[in-house]
């Protein structure tokens, strides 16, 4: 087992294990939070569907990613145990097998819940070992509608399967008997998942894959079906770019191409199945597709639930509407007399990302500026920054884009982006080889005044508009000088392939964040019993942080952590972490704002940014933080904090032995709901500007160069089918 040592001011002495979570472990409390979400009664039936479809979407990302790298280590390095449980790889991938297994119990009766409530509402899914006449002619039909667009593959029993792609249904029938028995394989992937009818006021919904296997005989009439199941595989997707890095071509684009076909065709890491088999036949599917018996899960809900959006119903079936303000009190062409004045503060979904794409615009037409630097990781398929992007490059503004095309699943669309942008007369980069640029930075230079401007933006979350109504998140606009500079060297190393260089206002890792975040803590440490720290993150991992917390608490300091997902550290431990809380929101929207706070009053210092505690954003990425510095800002964020400390409905509360309870049934004190109604409220004016802080030293000036972009238009119109 692992030994976890830490230091205080007398002597050194050992941390228990018990103080640690496993990394994977905490992962899947984090997910069976979403899944109890599904199963909570007060939530609208739809959106309890919905729940349990991220419960499943979220699973399956877990095994591609996390048991893939957890199934290369133990085949590498088999006993290199985990440093905070002391679990070996094996060992690690059997218990989370084990918790899974007992996961699915719940999940299958919150679905069969789900199902009967759908039905008595007048929607029904329809289940082919239950079937009237009346539906089973209806359901005929409709699978003449699809005959044509099955292929089906009949092999011998000795044959090898065909193979079956990453995350696609499929059907397996066993043909025959005895020795003439043969396999049957249908992809799935060409037809819907879905079909419906109606009938009396009521909507049939038809699964096409259990549509499929009902109607076997009707496909392979000359064949006897003796048994079916719906197949899915879920593939190894821990695949880097490393693999690919003896190729000749240095073309990262062509690269990450190959990557990706490399990806789909991974060893299984699970195997999913919808409707019996006997023992043999099962034994035999098993070991066609090489994988162990353990990680086979058969499976009575359905794999594919997003038949939830072809349902109608009641209001009551949904949440109360919540669209975000789109209205901040700012026009286009008032945001830089504005933030020239003030920083302005923006939060996601409660407020629209719309104004932000109204800035870049605003930047395109104006005359004084010079160029547009941006880091983008994730945009949505057709996004309106990218287009405003691009008619700035048109306008004649110097547009750099920094692509991170390692952006895991969403890399083929960054690939598209960036050859689209270059066409469009962007400058595109690409990430640095040994970390991903993870940062959600864009820095805008306008002559101003006789000299240079700067008008720096500091996110927690992507420059996507379909996320930035799902998630919650937060955006920092200033004109502060030395923000601006450390954003425009930051931009310079990056586009020489280098990290970028220690900051002194902004934090950006790896060179400028963890070291910060450690010089405060130790700060809150020297005041004792009068230090406070309030951190909101998705995740908590680091060793090195997590230490240094424990000495927070046995030096007296509240330590309040708002993480939604990984938290590996056990609050309450005594003698450890007795002034250490841990709670978890999980609601409507994804909780995905990260906020740093050390003290509190006049000597507090607030930092948003778009790293959490993880080993990876401290070490292997590219992050920016930005300091919230003037009182409107900072009002913001505080009230974020006490709306999530205040929070009775949604939030759940980690116990010292790691498991989680709700903080209580208090209808009414949601923090989502609060935040929403504050900030939805919230406008800003051009009206009596705020005094400028207090600023710190800045690195010196960079020299601006220009480029005309061209080819906008055409593009424009090819992406998005209008001028």
């Amino acid at each position: 087992m692992a030994s976890n040592k830490k230091k205080s001011k007398e002597t050194e002495i050992t941390a228990p294990e018990s103080i640690y979570v496993n990394r994977e472990l905490s992962w899947l409390a984090f997910n069976e939070r979403v899944l109890l979400e599904a199963a909570d009664p007060s939530v609208p039936l739809l959106e309890r569907l919905k729940f349990l479809m991220i419960y499943q979407s979220n699973l399956a990302e877990f095994y591609r990613v996390r048991i893939g790298i957890l199934t290369h280590r133990a085949l590498l390095t088999p006993d290199k145990a985990d440093p905070l449980s002391g679990l070996l790889p094996e060992a690690q991938i059997n218990e989370v097998l084990r918790i899974t297994r007992e996961q699915q119990a719940l999940m299958e009766s919150v679905w069969k819940e789900i199902r009967e409530e759908l039905r008595a509402n007048r929607v029904d899914v329809l289940d082919f070992k239950k079937i009237s006449k009346v539906d089973e002619l209806m359901s005929k039909k409709l699978f003449g509608d699809i005959r044509d667009l099955l292929f089906p593959k009949i092999i011998s029993i000795d044959q090898a399967l065909p193979f079956l792609w990453s995350g696609e249904e499929n059907i397996i029938a066993f043909l025959g008997r005895g020795t003439e028995q043969k396999l049957c394989i249908i992809p799935l992937h060409r037809i819907p998942a879905y079909l419906s009818f109606e009938i009396d006021g009521c909507q049939k919904i038809v699964l096409t894959a259990q549509l499929v296997r009902h109607f076997l005989p009707l496909l392979l009439k000359k064949e006897t079906v003796a048994q079916s199941a719906v197949v899915e595989v879920t593939r190894n997707a821990d695949v880097f770019l490393e693999d690919v890095e003896d190729r000749a071509d240095d073309d990262l684009r062509h690269k990450v191409s190959t990557m990706l076909t490399k990806r789909r065709r991974e060893v299984p890491v699970r195997v999913r199945l919808y409707g019996k088999l006997t023992d043999q036949a099962r034994a035999l599917l098993i070991k066609k597709l090489r994988v162990p018996e353990s990680r086979v899960f058969t499976q009575n809900v359905p794999f594919d639930l997003s038949f939830r959006s072809c349902i109608g119903g009641p209001a009551s079936f949904r949440y109360e509407e919540r669209r975000p303000a789109r209205d901040i009190g700012l026009k286009k062409g008032e945001y830089f007399a504005y933030i020239e004045k003030r920083d302005l503060l923006m939060s996601f979904p409660f407020q629209s990302m719309l104004s932000f794409v109204d800035l870049i615009y605003e930047a395109a037409d104006d005359p004084e500026v010079l160029s547009i630097k941006i880091t983008l990781y994730r945009m949505s398929s057709s996004s309106k920054i990218a287009a405003a992007l691009a008619y700035a490059a048109d306008r004649g503004k110097d547009v750099l884009c920094l692509l991170e095309l390692r952006a895991r699943f969403d890399e083929q669309n960054n690939i598209d982006y960036s050859e689209m942008l270059e066409d469009a007369g962007c400058r595109v980069i690409y990430g640095l080889p040994d970390h991903k640029v993870h940062s959600k930075l864009c820095v805008i230079t306008r002559r101003h005044e006789g000299g240079i401007m700067r008008i720096t933006q500091v996110g927690t979350g992507n420059y996507n508009e379909v996320t930035g109504e799902q998630y919650t998140d937060l955006s920092l606009i200033t004109a502060r000088e030395e923000a601006g500079r450390d954003a425009e060297a930051a931009f310079a190393a990056l586009a020489e392939g280098e990290l970028p260089p220690e900051a002194q206002c902004l934090w950006i890792a790896p060179l400028s964040f963890k070291s910060r975040v450690l010089e405060l803590l130790d700060r809150e440490i020297e005041k004792g019993e009068q230090g406070r720290v309030a951190i909101k993150v998705n995740s908590l991992n680091n060793l090195d942080l997590m230490e240094k917390l424990i000495e927070c608490s046995q030096a007296g300091v509240k330590v309040e952590l708002f993480i939604r997902g990984i938290c590996c550290l056990r609050p309450g431990v005594p003698g450890w972490t007795d002034h250490v809380t841990v709670s978890s929101v999980v609601g409507r929207w994804l909780e995905h704002s990260r906020i740093y706070s050390f003290g509190e009053g006049e000597e507090q210092r607030l930092f948003i940014g778009s790293g959490d505690l993880l080993n990876r954003n401290l070490e292997r990425r590219v992050e920016a933080f930005a300091e919230a510095v003037t009182p409107d800002t900072r009002e913001q964020l505080n009230t974020v904090l006490d709306a999530l400390r205040n929070d009775r409905e949604k939030a759940s509360v980690m116990q010292p032995d790691g498991s989680y309870i709700r903080a209580g049934n208090e209808p009414g004190t949601s923090s989502q709901e609060a935040l929403y109604r504050y900030f939805s409220a919230r406008k800003v004016s051009l009206a009596e500007p705020e005094p400028e802080p207090e600023l710190r030293t800045a690195p010196a000036d960079k020299t601006e160069k220009t480029e005309t972009g061209t080819g906008f238009r055409a593009w424009f119109k090819r992406i998005f089918g209008k001028e």
